[in-house]
């Protein structure tokens, strides 16, 4: 007799060894609180960028919000407990943007792409929650007496470089709209038809994070450079690189670095309709 699937659940392939283990399942089938941990140091800054370069990186039913504005982020984060206490490093690209839908109507920020150095993280969110993860190399960051550089590569072809100076201790700065949370959009393939969808929707982290608490925070300001590389070196992630390489970067609007600790597990993600 074959096994049946636990509607209670959350399951992955492969579904035939039961319920899967992740961020918002562990052993006995509970979730994980996210009280005091993991531990995160950010390093983050946004920067004016070409409202018309940023409206070809919308998908349906969203837009760029005026003025343009692109945020890079690299995150590095430890003590995880259901990685029982490892980490991993990330290196995000958000855009403020609207989504305008049937019955949701939201500002946020769109989540373009979210590359991190390791499989778990990227697998049970990209299914389970729809984000936008892709693997690279993020090693940790470098500090010197004048700030702080952060690089993402793939193998042995370093593609965006964040480098944060100036740095004075105060309160993290922001110069974006009112957000309702971080914005999605989950899409899947129809095996077989590969040009059909067997999931394509929007989807929204909500801004909410009632554990997290901010220890320590830096400000400064910061320059930041995507590099194009040839498709010979990067072949499974050479059409979002150069997008991102073609894109007009200008002033740096703020620049945080940030020791945190707490969040949440993002069951509360939801589709906007």
């Amino acid at each position: 007799m074959s096994y049946e699937f636990d509607p209670a659940r959350i399951y992955r392939m492969p579904t035939h060894f039961g319920p899967s283990l992740g961020p918002r399942q562990g052993l006995r089938g509970d979730g994980y609180a996210c009280r005091g941990n993991p531990c995160q140091l950010v390093v983050e800054a946004s920067f004016e960028a070409d409202s018309q370069q940023l409206s070809a990186l919308m998908p349906p039913q969203f837009e760029p919000l005026s003025p343009g504005r692109i945020t890079a982020s690299f995150s590095y984060i430890t003590e995880i407990e259901w990685l029982a206490g490892r980490g991993y490093n990330t290196f995000g690209v958000r855009v403020p943007a609207r989504f305008r839908g049937v019955r949701d109507d939201v500002q946020g920020e769109f989540l373009a792409v979210l590359w991190e150095n390791r499989p778990e993280p990227i697998i049970t969110g990209r299914e389970e929650l729809g984000f936008a993860k892709l693997y690279c190399e993020l090693p940790g960051p470098q500090r010197s007496s004048t700030g702080v550089e952060c690089a993402a590569s793939w193998e042995e072809t370093t593609f965006a470089v964040l480098k944060v100076s100036a740095l004075t201790t105060g309160t993290p700065q922001s110069a974006l709209p009112a957000s309702a949370g971080l914005l999605h959009y989950k899409y899947m393939p129809r095996t077989g038809q590969w040009g059909k969808a067997d999931v394509q929707y929007a989807v929204m982290t909500p801004a909410e994070t009632p554990n997290l608490v901010i220890e320590a925070s830096e400000r400064g300001t910061a320059v930041l450079e995507f590099r194009r590389a040839a498709w010979e070196a990067v072949p499974t992630l050479y059409r979002e690189i150069c997008a991102l390489a073609e894109l007009r970067i200008g002033t740096c609007v703020y620049a945080n670095v940030l020791r945190a600790r707490g969040s949440k597990d993002l069951s509360d993600q939801r589709i906007l309709e």
